[in-house]
Formats: C-alpha cells, structure tokens, sequence
C-alpha cells in the first residue's frame, strides 16, 4: 500500500472516531459504516486486508493495551466463565457452525466448513466493551467480556489451523488436534511466563521514561515474536505478559506511568479506529471474488450462518452460566443467585471483528495438490457478512437492550465512597511518615513550606469526600468540581503571562517550555482524568 492511501485511511478513521464521540452511536459502528460507504466512493482505492499484517503487527498491541488494563485479581475471580467462554464456546462454535453451514452448502467439504467455523468463533468484544463502559454495565460482565476477548484468538487461531491442516491435505486426527491445541496454549503461557518476569526487571531498572517507554513499544511484539517461533500460542504469550506487567505497574516510576498511559492511549485509538474502518472497506474485495456464489443464494447462506452464530452463543451461555451453579454448592455460595439478564446480555454482546476477517483472508488458494481450495470465496464473503451482522444488529441493539433489561449498573456513589475511605487510609500514613520525617533534623524545612506539604496531603483527603458533598445551588459543581475550575483558571493566567514575556523577548523558548511543562504537571495534579 502506497504511504497516501494508508495516511488517508488513518487521518480518516481518527476523524470518524473523534465524531463518534459525540454521537449516541459507538465508535465502532460509525467506523464500520464509514468504511462501507467510502468502499464504493470513485477513486478510493481497494483496502485489503493483509493477515501478515493484522496478525503479527495489529494484534499484539491491541491485545497488550487490553490485557495491561484488566485486572488481574479480577479474571482471577472470574476464571471459570472465562474459560467458558474463551476456549470452550469457541470450540462449541466451531463444531455447529461449520456442521451446519455442511448441510447448508452441500458441495462445501466438512474440512472447509469447519474452517469457516473456526474462523467466525471467536468474539471481538473491543465493540462490546466500548458499548459496556459507555451504558456502564455492571463491572463482572464487563470483566467477563474482556477476559473472553483475550484468550478466545488464541483458541480460534488453532482451531484454524487444525481445520486448515485437515482441508489442504496434510491429515489431522482429532487427537492430533488435541496435542496441537495443547502444546500451543501450554507454549504460550509458558512464553509469557518466561518473560514476564525480566521485562518488568527491565522496566524497573532503566532509569530514563523514554528508554521505558520504547521498551513498553516492543513488549508485546517481542513476546509475540517469541511464542510464534516456537510454535506456541503468541496471543496467549502477549495476553500473560500484560495482565503481570499491568499488575505490577505500580513498581514502576510515575514519570513512565504518565507517558505510557498517554502513549498506548494513542496507539490503541489509532489502531482500534483503523481495523474497524478497515472491516468496511472490505466490500469490494469481498464481493469481487464471490465467484459462483452469487445473488439470493449466497444472501440465504448468509442470512442463516447469522442467525446460526447468534443462536449458537446463547446455546452455549445459558448452560454454561446455570451448570456449574446445579453441580456445585460451593460455585452457589461463593457466586450466588443469578440474574437471567446478565446471560442475555453475555449471549447478545457476541460481535465478530477483524480477526476473524484476518485469518479468512490467510485461507490459501490452493491445496497441496496444486487444485483450488473449494469455497474460499463463499468462506470470505460469510465471514465478511456475520461481521458486519453482528456489528450492526447487535452492536446497534445492545445499549437498547440494557436499557430496556434496566440492569443496574456501576454504584458511583458507593464507588465514590470507597474510593474516599481508601485515600483517607493512605493520606492519613502519608501525615504520619511527613511528620516523622519532618522531626529528623536532617530534613528541617521554613514553616511554610511544612505546612504546604500538610495542606497539600490534606486537600488530597477531602477531594474525594468533596464529591459526596452537597452541589453549588448556581451551578451545580461540587466543592471539588470548582476547586478544579479555579485551579484551571489561575493556572490559565499564568500561561498567558509566560507567554507574553517570551513574546517581548524577556524569556527565551527554552525557559517558556520549562516554566509551562511545571504548570502542566501541577494541572494534572489537580485534574482526575475523566474516564473515555
């Protein structure tokens, strides 16, 4: 691809993001639909997707960015829905999709649907979290949608190539499918344990946030890298290396912290708005190698393997949310009752993505014996359809659906208070260790400025209580809201000062980016990021 298509494509999937944002339509969506649109605008030229480039160069990072900010302790708690869901409704899927698309299309080898099965079984749930984080669902569903999104490639991506095996020709017995999905998924826990330890080692002990950050950059590659030269499981390599590292990022100084969060923030929105964008611009490519499967009847193939996948998630769901809960007393104590919502939600929330679109594209031409791989056109075309469907249909319809189920969501109140009682627990430490500091000669300090480290400590206690408090009757803000407003204000003023004496030439540009980097760090201080 030439360097002015791909600049277009990214400045214009930002841009539709960016709109997106201030619509009721989920970013991913509005980009699906753009990308549709300007598929068959003249002179646009044709996007294919590459999976020597999805895969290897695309995946880690989103992978990265997603497992970093999971929690750990979280999935932990939640292991069994996710495994559920990631490894076992993926093989579920698999096995029914690509039996029944066999009856669908008679003269399709079960080998190459089964393929086809493989290849739509794993959920993107990047739109399902964005759409979950926008409605605010309760955090355990979320959770449960996010540690699904990180382990069910990998298991699709065997199963792929298990299925691929067996339809070129070079033989696949089911116990050999076995042994291949083990050792891949073995592989690549293994890869990701062996590494996630001297990496953080790494980040910990460079003493630069430019050097940790550039090293941030390649983990995911690296570890990605590493796991596919040895025949494991990249996905699940980068997946383990990012839940360690995200949990210990406490460990590591703010400095890097700061830039990090910024920086992934920007490759994750960039790639993120691109691959969705890149889904609708593959319908061109899609319908120009459709072949023989043309008209009302490659519409009625896709139209069933749609309603086929949805009734296939909720086949597997409602089993696997009220088995173990029969079987078992202690998943009843530990867990509880449980709402029949949260599993429609889990069951509705089942959109495909780029990956499925990726790996049907690495579909080969031929087989080994030099003939063409039958059905690849219908296998591409029924990928690129399902993806979209279920984008749409579901995409479209979930927030609806929570609304209309009124599942209560996140308790901001209740969050609001915890968040209170905890900074309430650190900063009363914090003024315990000041003043035992303080009373060691060693670290004698002018009054003012003891006392600037008290207020300060102080006022990071009462902030979050602030909150709780009772809104200003003019406009609404709390305590801490005006706080804000005000600190914004001053600190605008004096920006204004700085700039003008390095405009009449009594500072230079070098003192201004100082002075003004010391005013941005003491904004950001004061200002909590607003989540989104």
């Amino acid at each position: 691809m030439h360097v002015l298509p791909l600049l277009l494509l990214v400045a214009g999937s930002a841009a539709v993001a960016g709109a997106a944002r201030r619509t009721p339509v989920a970013a991913p969506l509005l980009l699906v639909a753009a990308g549709l649109a300007v598929s068959y605008v003249p002179g646009v030229p044709q996007y294919e997707l590459d999976p020597q480039i999805v895969l290897p160069l695309l995946l880690p990072p989103l992978l990265y960015t997603a497992g970093v900010e999971s929690s750990y302790l979280d999935l932990r708690a939640n292991w069994r829905p996710v495994a559920l869901l990631s490894v076992g409704y993926v093989l579920f899927a698999t096995l029914v999709v690509g039996y029944v698309v066999h009856l669908l299309v008679p003269d399709l080898p079960l080998t190459a649907a089964f393929l086809l099965g493989a290849v739509i079984a794993p959920p993107d749930a990047v739109a399902a979290t964005a759409i979950a984080r926008r409605v605010g669902l309760p955090s355990r569903i979320t959770t449960i949608l996010q540690g699904e999104s990180l382990v069910n490639d990998a298991t699709a991506i065997t199963a792929y190539k298990v299925a691929l095996a067996a339809a070129v020709g070079e033989g696949a017995s089911w116990a050999g499918g076995v042994g291949e999905f083990a050792v891949a998924a073995l592989g690549g826990v293994g890869v990701g344990l062996v590494l996630m330890v001297p990496l953080h080692w790494l980040r910990t002990h460079l003493k630069e946030a430019l050097l940790q950050n550039t090293l941030s950059l390649l983990i995911p590659f690296v570890a990605y890298a590493a796991a596919e030269e040895v025949h494991a499981s990249g996905v699940l390599a980068v997946v383990v290396v990012a839940l360690y590292l995200g949990h210990q990022s406490w460990q590591v100084d703010f400095a890097t912290r700061l830039q990090e969060a910024a920086v992934w923030k920007m490759v994750a929105f960039i790639l993120e708005s691109t691959v969705f964008a890149l889904i609708g611009l593959q319908l061109p490519v899609v319908l120009r190698d459709l072949g023989e499967y043309e008209g009302l009847q490659a519409l009625w193939y896709a139209v069933a393997l749609f309603l086929v996948v949805i009734a296939a998630r909720f086949v597997w769901v409602y089993p696997a949310t009220y088995l173990p809960r029969v079987l078992s007393s202690r998943i009843r104590e530990r867990e509880g009752d449980q709402d029949w919502t949260g599993p429609l939600i889990v069951g509705w929330a089942g959109m495909r993505g780029v990956v499925s679109l990726a790996i049907a594209f690495s579909v080969p031409l031929t087989l080994d014996d030099g003939e063409p791989f039958p059905g690849r056109n219908l296998v591409l075309f029924l990928t690129f359809t399902t993806v979209i469907g279920t984008l749409v249909v579901q995409g479209l319809t979930l927030p609806g659906l929570i609304r209309v189920l009124k599942v209560p969501g996140r308790d901001e109140q209740a969050e609001t208070l915890a968040e209170a009682q905890a900074q309430s627990e650190a900063s009363r430490a914090a003024e315990q260790r000041l003043e035992e500091l303080l009373a060691d000669e060693r670290n004698a300090l002018p009054q003012p400025l003891a006392d600037r480290l008290r207020t300060v400590l102080e006022r990071r206690r009462n902030a979050v209580w602030e909150r709780l408090g009772a809104a200003n009757p003019i406009t609404g803000e709390s305590a801490d809201d005006t706080y804000r407003r005000l600190s914004r204000e001053t600190l605008a003023a004096e920006r204004a000062v700085f700039v003008q004496l390095r405009d009449q030439r009594r500072i230079d540009d070098e003192m201004l980016r100082t002075l003004l980097r010391r005013l941005d760090l003491e904004e950001a201080a004061a200002y909590r990021e607003e989540a989104g």
